[in-house]
C-alpha cells in the first residue's frame, strides 16, 4: 500500500488541502467565520439547492429511463448485443464537454430542435437532466445489468410453480435480491451528476449553477479563495457521506448473494411483451444516445458551403481559430494521446497496486481506504488543478512547467477505474494457489507472476481501457494545468466553444466529434476483452 498512499497523499490529498487552507487562514490565523458568512449568502444557498435537487431528479429519472434497459442486457439474447453494449457505454466514458456540446447542438441555437420546430432548450434544467441521463444511462445498465444476469432465474420460477403470480414472484424474490445494486447505481449517479461541472456550464447558462461550477467561477474568475474553499469543504462532506453509503450497499452485495454463469440466465425473447420491451429500449437508445452524437458529427460536417470537411480542415491552423490557440487545435489530439497513455500507465501500477493490497489485507484502515480511492471521483476536479498549480511550484516537486503535471491530474480519475474492475478477479483467484507456489518457493514477485498474473491478464486490459477513455476526456482539472501550446482535446473544446462565431462553433464539433470516435474505438477494443467471468469490467 506504500506506493498508492503516497501517491493519493502528495498528488491529491496535500493539493486539495493546500488550497483549502489558504482560502480560510489569513496571516496563518483560521478564519472559521468565514464558513458561515458563505453559507448565509442567498445566491449559496441557491447554488446548493440546486446542485442536491437536480442530482436528485436527475437519479430518479436515470433509473426510470435505464432499469428496462438493465433488464434486457440481463435476461434478454438478441443479434448484435455486444455492440449495443458498446453504444450504450460510449457517452460515459466521453468527456462532460463533449457530453454538453452534443446536447448545444441538439437543443441550443440553430440545432436541430430549432430548426425543425423552433424549440430551445439549451440553458434550461431539461437540457441539463436530459444529458445528465444520457451520460449516465451506462451505470445503471452495467451496475444493475450485471448484477441481474448473475441472479439464478430458478428461484422466481421456484416461486411461480409455488402459486405467485409474474409480478409477485419479481417482488419478493428478484426485487430485494437487485435493491443493494439499485441502490449502488442510484449513488453513483447521484455522485457524478452532484459534482457536474461540463454539462452545466455549457448548457446551464448564468442561471443555473453548481458547487462545481460555483467552485470554478469563484475560483478562476472572482479570484475568491475563501468562498472556493468553504464550497470545496461542503462538497467534500456531502461526497465523503455518499461514498460512506455507498461502500455499505457495496459490501452487501458482494456478502448477500449466490450468482451463477450469466450465460445461463440470458434467452432469447419470448412473448410480445419481451419483443416490445426490447424494441422500446432499442428507441430509447436511438432517441437518447444515438441522435445527439449522430447531431454533433452533422454540425461538424454542415460548414458554410455545404457539407463537407471545412471545419476539420481548419484545425490544421492555429490563425482559423482566430487567436484561441498557440499551435493548430489539431494538435490537441497527438497531446491528449500522450497525455493519456502516460495516465493510464501511472494509473495501473497504483492502481494496480492498490487492488493487491487490498485483495491480500483485512481491517477496518485498509476498507477506509477502499473508500478513500473513490474521492477523486466526487471532490472537485477544480481544487485539485488549482492546487496543482500552488503547491507543487517548489523543489523536490516544482512540476509546474512539466508535462507530467496533467497525467498525473489526469490518473487520479483513472485510478478507481482500475481498482473497481481489478479487486473482483483477483479476490476470485483462490489464495490456496498463491500458497502453493509459495511452498514450492516461488518468491512473492514470481507468484504474482505465475499465479494472479495470467488469471488478470484480461481485466488489466479492461482496466487499462477505462483508464485512457477517463484520462482522455478528463476536463476539470486540466483546464488549469494545460499550457497554452499544450492543449487537450476537452481543453480545446471548451476554448472554441467559449469564442463567437461559426467557424469556432464548427471546429468545437469537429474536435468533439474525433474526441468521440477515439473514446469509441478504445470502448470497442475494451468490450472485445472483456473478462470471461462475470462481473469483471462493471462498474
Amino acid at each position: 500500500m506504500a506506493l498508492p498512499v503516497a501517491f493519493f497523499a502528495v498528488f491529491f490529498a496535500y493539493p486539495v488541502a493546500a488550497i483549502t487552507g489558504r482560502g480560510l487562514t489569513v496571516d496563518g490565523v483560521w478564519q472559521f467565520g468565514r464558513v458561515g458568512e458563505v453559507l448565509a449568502d442567498p445566491d449559496i444557498r441557491g447554488v446548493l439547492w440546486f446542485t442536491t435537487w437536480q442530482a436528485l431528479a436527475s437519479t430518479a429519472l436515470t433509473l426510470l429511463i435505464a432499469l428496462p434497459a438493465a433488464y434486457v442486457f440481463a435476461r434478454l439474447d438478441f443479434p448484435g448485443k455486444q455492440l449495443l453494449r458498446a453504444v450504450v457505454t460510449v457517452p460515459f466514458v466521453l468527456p462532460t464537454v463533449v457530453v454538453g456540446t452534443a446536447f448545444l447542438a441538439l437543443l441550443g441555437r440553430g440545432g436541430l430542435l430549432d430548426e425543425l420546430w423552433g424549440v430551445r432548450l439549451d440553458t434550461s434544467v431539461w437540457a441539463i437532466l436530459l444529458a445528465h441521463v444520457f451520460f449516465n444511462y451506462a451505470v445503471v445498465v452495467r451496475t444493475v445489468g450485471g448484477l441481474w444476469s448473475q441472479l439464478d432465474p430458478r428461484q422466481e420460477e421456484a416461486a411461480r410453480v409455488l402459486g405467485a403470480g409474474r409480478f409477485a414472484a419479481w417482488r419478493r424474490v428478484t426485487l430485494p435480491a437487485l435493491v443493494p445494486a439499485v441502490a449502488a447505481a442510484a449513488l453513483m449517479v447521484f455522485l457524478f451528476t452532484f459534482t457536474s461541472f461540463g454539462v452545466v456550464q455549457i448548457l446551464g447558462g448564468p442561471a443555473y449553477s453548481t458547487l462545481e461550477v460555483e467552485i470554478y467561477r469563484q475560483t478562476a474568475q472572482f479570484l475568491d479563495l475563501p468562498t472556493a474553499a468553504v464550497l470545496t469543504l461542503v462538497q467534500f462532506a456531502a461526497v465523503g457521506a455518499i461514498l460512506a453509503v455507498h461502500a455499505w450497499t457495496v459490501r452487501r452485495r458482494e456478502s448477500a448473494l449466490r450468482l451463477v454463469d450469466p450465460a445461463r440466465t440470458a434467452r432469447r425473447p419470448r412473448g410480445a411483451g419481451q419483443w416490445a420491451l426490447l424494441g422500446a429500449v432499442l428507441a430509447t437508445v436511438a432517441v437518447l444516445i444515438v441522435v445527439p452524437l449522430g447531431v454533433l458529427v452533422e454540425r461538424s460536417l454542415d460548414g458554410p458551403d455545404g457539407y463537407g470537411f471545412g471545419y476539420y480542415r481548419a484545425l490544421q491552423s492555429a490563425g482559423a481559430s482566430g487567436g484561441t490557440f498557440l499551435v493548430p487545435p489539431l494538435e490537441a489530439v497527438w497531446n491528449s494521446l500522450e497525455y493519456a497513455l502516460a495516465a493510464t500507465a501511472i494509473a495501473l501500477v497504483v492502481g494496480g497496486l492498490a487492488a493487491a493490497a487490498l485483495t491480500r489485507r483485512a481491517g477496518r484502515l485498509v476498507r477506509g481506504f477502499d473508500a478513500l480511492l473513490m474521492l477523486p471521483l466526487g471532490v472537485s476536479a477544480v481544487t485539485v488543478g488549482f492546487g496543482f498549480l500552488i503547491t507543487l511550484d517548489e523543489p523536490p516537486l516544482d512540476l509546474r512547467t512539466s508535462w507530467i503535471l496533467v497525467p498525473l491530474a489526469q490518473a487520479l480519475v483513472g485510478v478507481p477505474f482500475v481498482v473497481r474492475t481489478m479487486l473482483p478477479v483477483l479476490r476470485a483467484v483462490d489464495a490456496r494457489l498463491r500458497e502453493a507456489a509459495a511452498v514450492l518457493g516461488a518468491s512473492p514477485p514470481r507468484v504474482w507472476r505465475e499465479v494472479d498474473l495470467p488469471m488478470v491478464r484480461r481485466a488489466l486490459l479492461v482496466a487499462a481501457g477505462f483508464a485512457f477513455a477517463v484520462s482522455l476526456g478528463e476536463f476539470g482539472a486540466t483546464v488549469f494545468i494545460a499550457r497554452p501550446d499544450n492543449p487537450t482535446l476537452p481543453v480545446a473544446v471548451a476554448r472554441l466553444l467559449g469564442r463567437a462565431g461559426d467557424l469556432n462553433y464548427g471546429q468545437a464539433m469537429a474536435l468533439s466529434t474525433i474526441l468521440m470516435v477515439v473514446c469509441a474505438v478504445a470502448l470497442l477494443v475494451l468490450e472485445r476483452m472483456r473478462p470471461d467471468r462475470s462481473g469483471a469490467g462493471e462498474f
